[in-house]
């Protein structure tokens, strides 16, 4: 810590040093560091604020620095808190005392403020990548299944049938809408801080617009105490990556029910299970297991997050140091969520037979026989009382719908006639046809939107 404690009699006990140190985990900013730190120094020669030969002298020092981090060579100090103060302090190493000159017109307050918007622009655009990767696999198994007829649910108990592709198309629609999220986010985050300073602004003829430019943001800060203190970007990812989870969470509750022997609707690939240490028969939906659980602990991040901004003063604090830890678990976390997710998803087999075992218990065309009394004329609540009581007759009886004849079904209603017993999953599907139904006319057109929607 002694490249910046010119103020202070003594250095900082160790135990501060160790308290305080953010280096073992915000290392993996460099690659924003450095290409900030390149940007800044061209501006700042191109201002005239320092000599073009140090300009010089300090490019090519950072660039032998990110080449010795890439490559894994670089040697990280412990006493140096930073990565900031890492990378400046092998500088001083390299070039001598023209080192001292990077630092000139900024401040580590808006130095963090870019990195972390850099970093965060970056993995915003991986994250809609690895959700577009995900719709494609999802899109295709929806093209093999536009035919497959399953039981749809509601409350977990048998409601209507749909088409196995409608199924998967409403996971297409919940991650479109977590990638509008983060492309809505990415134009908030895609602002350049620097030339803030500590906290108000430069002295110095900084050239912010060309910063900018350099870094490829759209805009420039408005305000310096804001930006420098400013981490709803950060808030705003880990919102979105909450909210994606907690779709793939949704998507792997339905994974482990599909796969276990009493649904038997899907099969999963070997390499996306495991087995049990006592139990030889065991084929465990591990994976999707471990992607619910994985969801709260990106829920605890952004919780986590909001605490350490609901009480800050303006301007920085040095609680924001801990806007990274959580930050980058949630994007290691969403990231491989999404990737596994795709990979499972991608190989896995769905058993139609199963499915169509499991419609032969014809209650599910209840809400089916009630509309067809309604298409008769009678008031839908009239419909629904009187099918009520056949599906009670039925059970009690331990009888299908479709078992019952005509006469009895008369003694309920005498609106019903011999075409009730058209009814069946095939008919109740194809009725659905409307925007949004699971009808095969509709699914033909979501798909072709879906297809439209990633190209």
């Amino acid at each position: 810590m002694s490249i910046i404690r010119g103020r202070f009699s003594k250095e900082a006990d160790k135990k501060v040093i160790q308290y305080s140190e953010s280096l073992s985990y915000d290392s993996r900013l460099y690659p924003y560091d450095i290409k900030g730190s390149l940007a800044h120094v061209k501006m700042l020669a191109k201002q005239n604020i320092i000599p073009k030969e140090d300009a010089d002298k300090i490019t090519k020092g950072l660039i032998e620095i990110k080449d010795e981090l890439d490559n894994g060579v670089f040697v990280f100090n412990e006493e140096l808190e930073d990565i900031h103060i890492s990378i400046e302090s092998r500088l001083k190493e390299l070039i001598g005392d023209s080192a001292g000159r990077l630092h000139t017109a900024r401040s580590r307050n808006d130095q963090i403020a870019l990195d972390m918007r850099l970093y965060v622009r970056d993995k915003t655009k991986d994250a809609i990548q690895a959700i577009t990767d995900l719709e494609k696999v999802i899109v295709e198994q929806a093209e093999k299944n536009k035919e497959t007829i399953m039981p749809g649910y509601t409350h977990t108990q048998l409601a209507q049938p749909i088409l196995l592709a409608h199924h998967l198309l409403a996971y297409f629609e919940m991650f479109e809408r977590d990638k509008a999220r983060f492309a809505d986010s990415y134009k908030r985050t895609d602002v350049m801080p620097l030339g803030s300073a500590a906290l108000s602004g430069s002295p110095y003829n900084v050239d912010r617009e060309f910063v900018a430019k350099e870094l490829g943001f759209e805009s420039v800060t408005q305000n310096s105490m804001d930006a420098v203190s400013d981490r709803d970007f950060v808030i705003e990812y880990l919102s979105n990556a909450a909210i994606t989870m907690m779709h793939l969470s949704r998507m792997a509750e339905e994974i482990v029910l599909w796969s276990t022997s009493e649904f038997g609707f899907m099969t999963l690939d070997d390499a996306y299970t495991t087995g049990s240490s006592i139990m030889p028969q065991k084929k465990n939906s591990d994976v999707a297991e471990l992607g619910r659980g994985k969801t709260g602990r990106v829920y605890g991040n952004l919780q986590r997050m909001l605490v350490t901004m609901k009480g800050l003063p303006l301007s920085y604090n040095r609680d924001l140091q801990e806007d990274k830890e959580g930050l980058f678990d949630t994007v290691d976390t969403l990231l491989l969520s999404l990737e596994v997710f795709t990979g499972m998803l991608e190989t896995a087999e769905y058993n139609t037979e199963n499915m169509a075992r499991s419609l032969k218990n014809d209650i599910i065309l209840a809400t089916d026989i009630a509309d067809y009394l309604v298409k008769k004329g009678l008031p839908f609540r009239d419909a629904h009382r009187i099918v009520g009581n056949i599906v009670n007759y039925a059970t009690t009886n331990n009888m299908n719908l479709m078992d019952i004849n005509l006469e009895k079904y008369k003694e309920f209603c005498e609106l019903f006639e011999a075409d009730v017993k058209d009814i069946s999953v095939e008919s109740s599907i194809k009725s659905k046809n409307v925007i949004g139904g699971t009808a095969p006319e509709q699914i033909e057109y979501q798909l072709k939107r879906a297809r439209k929607l990633l190209d």
